[in-house]
């Protein structure tokens, strides 16, 4: 199985941290955010790595090279400008193959486990465009984006209850067959239109997760990681 790790953002909120260092690469319990989702990928058995990048992205090629000090083969879609989450991806497709792959947020830290992404992947159902990790809302995002539903996302109804999107999916290459390479493309349109096919699957984690998208969140991370926490 191939994983990609979404690393293009420009980190707006973490300024003036992210002016001259680029978001995946800021430390926290001692290595660049971006490290330990490596780590815990090459720990599940996929080595086969793609990162894209915008933003000060020859830093992260540099800092990491073909990844083989991490026991992984790296490779990198360099995008001029940020083509987000979606147009990242379809840039990407060429390095990822035509099967189930797996996409990390690289701002998020998450303990689910991310073995699962192959069994996901095993099971994978014919017409199956995505399969999404889900958690509760945090406090940035009460309202939630999605709901859940006999193991299928939806859009929430008036009233039900809705989860945040982990950033964690499991996706087959079909879903961006409409883009066209280096066009800019949210993920979310394509997720809804998916969904209302009832061709995206789900889970709900209730374990720790954190979107670290501001200085004091990545600080907060720094401290749980630096004491040892794993809850």
């Amino acid at each position: 199985m191939k994983a990609m790790i979404l690393a293009a953002g420009r980190g707006e909120r973490m300024r003036p941290l992210t002016d001259h260092c680029p978001k995946p690469l800021l430390p926290a319990g001692g290595k660049p955010l971006l490290q330990w989702h490596i780590e815990a990928l090459a720990a599940a058995g996929i080595h086969d790595i793609v990162v894209n990048h915008a933003h000060l992205g020859q830093q992260i090629e540099d800092h990491f090279g073909d990844g083989s000090a991490l026991g992984v083969q790296l490779g990198y879609s360099a995008e001029a400008t940020a083509l987000e989450t979606a147009g990242g991806i379809r840039k990407a497709l060429p390095l990822l193959g035509n099967k189930p792959f797996l996409v990390i947020n690289g701002d998020v830290a998450c303990e689910w486990p991310v073995p699962q992404a192959v069994q996901i992947a095993d099971a994978w159902r014919v017409g199956q465009l995505a399969h999404l990790v889900m958690v509760h809302n945090p406090v940035h995002n009460l309202q939630g984006d999605f709901a859940l539903e006999n193991g299928l996302v939806k859009q929430p109804g008036q009233g039900e209850t809705a989860f945040t999107f982990s950033g964690i999916g499991v996706y087959h290459p079909d879903l961006f067959e409409d883009i066209e390479i280096g066009q800019v493309a949210k993920l979310a349109p394509l997720l809804r239109e998916a969904m209302s096919a009832g061709k995206v699957q789900g889970e709900l984690f209730t374990g720790f997760w954190m979107d670290i998208g501001t200085p004091e969140r990545l600080e907060e991370l720094n401290q749980r990681l630096n004491s040892g926490r794993t809850n």
